[in-house]
């Protein structure tokens, strides 16, 4: 399937998971019958069998993308079933949400602070790697700008590979269970601006709007409050607006987290580097050896301390990242001096093997920018039990003690949810990964006759949503800060044909 139809519903086969559920073999049905009534008469003692469930095959009918061609009929129709979603933040997170509602149609409102599409630079690249199929589930089944990485390299700082794989390093392999997935490089900009032409265009989000409240309402549902500029950004102007669900997708400064937790509750917590970026047209790069700026390898150099990773950006183009330890303060400080001052910093520090110093001296100040490595504590799904107040509204427990705000209709995803280091390049993956199952955890518990008013929005979808997206994200989170660590270490220098992580696992399990 191609981008040209831009109207998706969910496939009625699969009702928009991309899996349909194979019916157990008559054979392991009666083996499980036989051990449940053996258990019975056991009069509970033992260990009860566990019912097998039924193995999920890829949907034929859309090709494991959950999606179809659609008619305006069955998306006006089913907007009358669902609830209609407050979606606060405007980045890959809130966008493909939006999306994905779109597509099933859940009707939607998208809110931004940011005045339009093009306020923000042109942003960092991003590596898709389980979400390059889940894009699919989207409506994108081909990304034009989307760069496949065949080869990946670690040097140390004179040149000496240590470690090197990949497509390329391998060769095809016959081995018909050998993964099929690639890592795909787009640039940020790119990925955010094919979601919003899905949706129609920068039309289709409400700029200008930033959230300063949201309580909730006596008839069901939230009301939200915001601070919404006026053209020329002189005066502001309050806008109220009602929601039956609120979905924070606001990255790692979340005021939707702030207004739901308290910042108190789960601060930020430096993990003790600073990233320094950069972003260099390959036509302005002097340099002899070009070999690794094929626009098909990723490198990274380390010494044990600093760390450069390169990677194609576009096709034109190398996205640099150079991270390194420093106090808070001081990479507080780094960051504040402005891009001449970090590409300064960078050029001190990475004399090292070509090309990296010709890249460094060619990119753009004003393509370079830096900030300290944050992260949060990883929230717990058991913890999100919610509880009856006083005030008769449903609230969850997040962190131990702390409750959520009006939590029965309001839920976060993306950075807001489970912010992570760079390290992994796991970020934008999670964001979308959470984006599709909350749409489609949508359809699967606010369908027709399913009394989700009545049960309510956190029993019928945000329960099972949050449960998921918690336990799948914590690992990520938790290696993510690992990375940020054994990166700047001599982990990074371990001679082996494999990611530093796995480097680090295998000395762990010799140790």
């Amino acid at each position: 399937m191609k981008n040209e139809k831009s109207r998706w519903a969910i496939c009625s086969q699969c009702q928009g998971r991309g899996k349909k559920s194979i019916r157990l073999r008559k054979k392991v049905r009666l083996l499980y019958q036989r051990q449940l009534e053996a258990f019975e008469k056991t009069n509970g003692e033992g260990i009860a069998p566990v019912r097998p469930k039924p193995h999920l095959d890829t949907c034929s009918t859309c090709d494991g993308s959950g999606l179809v061609p659609a008619s305006e009929s069955n998306l006006e129709l089913s907007a009358q079933n669902y609830p209609h979603l407050a979606i606060i933040g405007g980045g890959i997170g809130g966008v493909a949400l939006a999306v994905a509602c779109m597509h099933r149609g859940i009707p939607f409102t998208l809110y931004e602070r940011d005045s339009g599409f093009d306020t923000r630079s042109q942003g960092y690249g991003l590596t898709l790697q389980q979400a390059s199929r889940a894009i699919e589930g989207l409506g994108i089944f081909s990304l034009a700008e989307g760069i496949v990485s065949t080869r990946h390299v670690v040097h140390t700082t004179d040149g000496k590979v240590v470690g090197e794989w990949g497509i390329r390093k391998w060769g095809p392999s016959d081995n018909k269970t050998a993964p099929k997935r690639t890592n795909v490089h787009i640039a940020r900009q790119s990925l955010r601006l094919a979601l919003l032409e899905q949706l129609g265009g920068h039309d289709s989000v409400q700029w200008n709007h930033q959230l300063v409240d949201y309580n909730a309402s006596e008839g069901g549902g939230v009301d939200l409050r915001f601070q919404v500029s006026r053209e020329g950004g002189c005066e502001n102007d309050v806008k109220t607006a009602h929601a039956d669900l609120v979905v924070g997708a606001d990255g790692i400064r979340s005021s939707v987290r702030r207004l739901l937790i308290g910042e108190e509750v789960s601060p930020l917590r430096y993990l003790g580097c600073i990233v320094i970026l950069g972003i260099c047209p390959l036509s302005a790069i002097v340099c002899a050896d070009r070999s690794l700026l094929d626009s098909a390898t990723v490198f990274q150099t380390a010494n044990g301390n600093e760390r450069m990773y390169m990677m194609p950006y576009a096709a034109d183009s190398v996205m640099w990242q150079l991270s390194f330890p420093m106090p808070e303060n001081e990479a507080k400080t780094l960051s504040a001096k402005g891009p001449q001052a970090l590409k300064e910093e960078a050029l001190r520090r990475c004399q090292w093997h070509a090309p990296v110093p010709q890249v460094l001296t060619a990119t753009q100040d004003a393509q370079v920018s830096g900030y300290p490595v944050y992260d949060r504590a990883v929230l717990a799904p058991e913890m999100l039990a919610p509880k009856p107040l006083k005030s008769e509204s449903l609230e969850s427990e997040l962190l131990g003690s702390e409750l959520f705000k009006t939590s029965a209709n309001v839920t976060l995803i993306g950075d807001a949810a489970h912010p992570m280091s760079p390290f992994k390049g796991q970020g934008a993956n999670q964001a979308l990964l959470d984006a599709l199952a909350l749409a489609r955890g949508i359809v699967r518990g606010c369908r027709p006759l399913s009394n989700w008013r009545e049960a309510g929005i956190r029993s019928s979808v945000l329960t099972e949503f949050e449960t998921e997206m918690l336990q799948r994200s914590a690992k990520k989170v938790k290696d993510s800060a690992d990375a940020a660590e054994f990166l700047h270490s001599d982990i990074a220098l371990h001679e082996g044909n494999e990611p530093r992580g796995r480097c680090l696992q295998r000395k762990e399990d010799y140790e």
